[in-house]
């Protein structure tokens, strides 16, 4: 993997873990000469994750919409800063310039950018690793609700499985850099599930 995209927050969160983390993901990549491709903005989780990564001497792509730009949270020190008109263009050209993706705790945003990337995979639009660095258990509840997925008929066990979940940054990219995209549909059917 020559490219990670990060989706994560643009708050720090209330515990300082999420922010020590996102640092460490971002010294990890650079140490391992994994360009980071994120949201372009320099506060919170965005802003931990890119800092970390320059400072270890990696490459951050950011990748932000006009609109955002406005109001005065672009990142000034990145490697490049590529400007487009709409969220899903910005999601889209995220998608084009990496390799795989990596999920940290966040809100809204975060979930909806994690989703469609996740979609996106079931779908067989890419084989790309999805991962979720699940810092001090953050995302417990949704993974249990993915899992009621599986139980309750609506998710494949072996869509499910295409979710890569580790707390420890080693461990996920490991996991990433060993996935296999499943081969078989999306539909879920009576007889096949």
């Amino acid at each position: 993997m020559k490219s990670i995209t990060i989706f994560c927050g643009s708050s720090f969160g209330s515990e300082n873990i999420y922010k020590e983390q996102a640092t460490l993901l971002g010294q990890t990549l650079a140490k391992n000469n994994i360009q980071l491709v994120y949201g372009g903005a320099n506060v919170g989780l965005m802003g931990a994750v890119a800092d970390g990564a320059l400072k270890s001497g990696g490459k951050v792509i950011g990748v932000l919409p006009y609109f955002l730009q406005s109001k005065e949270i672009a990142h000034q020190q990145l490697t490049e800063l590529i400007l487009v008109e709409t969220m899903h263009e910005r999601k889209t050209k995220m998608n084009e310039l990496c390799d795989g993706v990596i999920v940290l705790p966040g809100g809204y945003g975060t979930l909806e950018e994690f989703f469609e990337m996740i979609t996106w995979a079931q779908l067989g639009l890419h084989q790309k690793p999805i991962g979720i660095l699940n810092i001090d258990g953050f995302y417990d509840d949704l993974i249990n609700l993915v899992q009621n997925m599986v139980d309750k008929g609506f998710l494949k066990q072996i869509n499910r499985d295409m979710l890569l979940i580790s707390n420890n940054t080693d461990e996920l990219l490991e996991m990433m850099r060993n996935y296999k995209a499943p081969s078989v549909g999306k539909w879920i059917s009576k007889d096949k599930t």
